[in-house]
């Protein structure tokens, strides 16, 4: 008889019938020998379709008529495409996020950011109507469906911002000097001439002659000139594009004035309105805008998690504001990610400050072990060119380098004329600087803390530790780990491996909120109760498809809960057969 542990076989997919033999062979020694009689019967006859055979690791043996788990292995087809192209080790890493706006949300548009490597679409609730936003999300999803996509959407709340109105959609170049007057009145119909509206009531009272209003971290620069009611009349000190519902930030004498943003509350009603129009779509993500303290993040996952019991919504905190430095590692501990808003930061902050920051937040959510994701005017150039500018490459070069998990295009893909060459981009540096690195050897290996209080969780840590030790020194093609909603495919990426990580679970939910993770390459499966199986359902599927091939050197890892699988906790090395 052949050792049943350590291979599996395989047998005709169309037996609808569960038939199980359960034989405690160590309490009855003649059970066992009669056992082994009746395997060797069924092993001999098992390429004519005859039932499959198991062992447990406790010895008992279990025969099937069929197999719980089913031939069906879904990965996002634009992945799978780039796998079979360049080969799983120069497989892209960093994610790449995508606002969605006029610029790109027809289907046809979408499926070209799609197909250019787009994984998380974000939805900004500061423009659009929720009708808009709902055909997007329809449109997303059918793309999902019907061609194989695996795109996470993001909700994005307004927050606390200071911002001007929609301009009617328009754009405005403003030159050295032009005259404009900002005011807190609402108009019916269109506004006077040189006139913006902005959504702050106590903006006139705020401001004093003198003072200057930056525009979108500093796109636009106007100083106050005069005040008569609630009109205040600015004169452009440093030209440049307005855009719809650009944010406002007040400076006096070369520092922030508070008042604005800090008389708001970070969710307002209408974010209330919007996170529940989320939570009823199903996305994937609710991100918080201007977040201030940790307190905020969790009142609103215990909202979200009454509202969507049976579904898990990600919660991001955006980083863009002076007040939430204060409390960032507290933010970013009870945050599921972080976006660095480095536009809307540069605003509050000294502009010499902001790159420090930014690598202060990179490093804080590696070592506690959150997706970060790096906004704001990454190719910038791009949304009146088609190419970028080389400071933009370099800049985008180096957050690479530094192994952020996404990179995120605001203007650029929403209202850009080049949203799709943006992308690519973003895309072809990612794949540069990532392959560079790994030649290199540039990227050393970080020490992270141990984030563990618990032994059980100590333990699932130290293997995905040990696991990337070894896949890296062994040159292994790709990481397996099985997953229904556990830790280790976050724990594995947080370890920034050489090669992918391929994360099977059975939850199409779990699979987009892995999407947002570094190197991790979610992939839904149906799990069998059997250890050997899931190994070879997966092997065998990624062969069918031409992402792996026999011989293939794989490090399999699981967290699946004990009363599901007989795998202990441990790292097995196989080559794929």
């Amino acid at each position: 008889m052949k050792n049943c542990s350590s291979h599996a076989l395989s047998f005709p997919e169309d037996r609808n019938k569960h038939l199980q033999f359960v034989c405690y062979a160590k309490e009855k020694k003649h059970m066992k020998e009669d056992l082994v009689k009746l395997v060797d019967g069924l092993e001999q006859d098992a390429s004519s379709g005859n039932e499959p055979l198991y062992q447990q690791g406790d010895g008992n043996y279990v025969i099937s008529k069929e197999s719980p788990a089913s031939n069906i292995l879904e990965i996002d087809s634009v992945t799978g495409k780039e796998v079979r192209e360049t080969g799983l080790r120069n497989t892209r890493r960093t994610k790449l996020v995508c606002t969605i706006g006029p610029a790109c949300c027809s289907p046809v548009q979408l499926e070209m950011m799609a197909d250019g490597g787009m994984n998380v679409a974000r939805l900004n609730m500061c423009h659009g109507t929720k009708e808009w936003h709902a055909q997007v999300i329809e449109n997303l999803r059918k793309l999902n469906a019907e061609k194989g996509y695996d795109i996470t959407i993001m909700m994005d709340t307004e927050g606390s911002e200071v911002h001007m109105g929609d301009l009617s959609g328009e754009t405005f170049k403003i030159e050295d000097g032009d005259r404009w007057i900002f005011t807190v009145r609402k108009f019916e119909g269109t506004l006077p001439a040189q006139t913006f509206h902005v959504n702050y009531e106590g903006f006139a009272e705020d401001v004093i002659i003198g003072d200057e209003l930056v525009v979108d971290g500093g796109m636009v620069r106007f100083e106050v000139i005069e005040k008569i009611g609630p009109d205040v009349h600015c004169k452009c000190i440093d030209p440049g594009l307005l855009l719809p519902r650009a944010n406002l930030t007040f400076w006096r004498a070369g520092k922030v004035i508070r008042e604005g943003s800090s008389m708001l509350p970070t969710l307002s009603s209408k974010d209330w309105l919007d996170i529940d129009f989320g939570i009823e779509k199903k996305v994937d993500f609710i991100a918080i805008s201007f977040v201030r303290t940790a307190e905020v993040v969790k009142h609103l996952k215990t909202y979200v998690a009454a509202r969507s019991p049976q579904r898990t919504i990600g919660v991001i905190a955006k980083i863009e504001s002076r007040e939430s430095l204060k409390d960032l590692e507290n933010i970013i501990r009870v945050s599921d990610g972080v976006v660095v808003g480095r536009s809307d930061l540069g605003a509050q902050i000294p502009l010499e400050q902001v790159p420090s920051v930014q690598q202060e937040v990179v490093h804080l959510c590696r070592q506690l072990n959150k997706a970060v994701i790096v906004a704001s005017q990454l190719v910038e150039s791009m949304i009146e060119y088609p190419t970028p500018t080389r400071a933009e490459v370099a800049d985008v070069s180096e957050l690479v380098r530094e192994q952020v998990d996404a990179l995120m295009l605001s203007g650029e893909s929403a209202m850009g004329h080049f949203p799709g060459k943006a992308l690519g981009v973003l895309r072809t540096v990612s794949l540069r600087m990532e392959r560079w690195c790994r030649e290199e050897s540039v990227e050393k290996p970080r020490q992270l803390k141990q984030l563990a209080n618990t032994l059980p969780s100590q333990i699932s840590e130290e293997i995905c530790n040990a696991a990337t030790f070894m896949a890296n020194k062994l040159q292994a093609e790709a990481i397996f780990v099985y997953t229904k909603g556990g830790d280790m495919p976050s724990l594995l990426s947080r370890n920034r491996p050489d090669c992918p990580i391929f994360a099977f679970t059975d939850s199409r939910d779990f699979r987009k909120i892995l999407n947002m993770r570094w190197g991790v390459i979610p992939i839904t499966l149906r799990f069998s109760e059997y250890t050997e199986e899931n190994l070879e359902n997966a092997s065998t599927l990624l062969k069918k498809q031409g992402l792996m091939k026999a011989g293939d050197l794989i490090v399999a890892v699981s967290d699946l809960p004990p009363n599901h699988s007989n795998m202990l906790q441990s790292i097995q090395i196989r080559r794929v057969p």
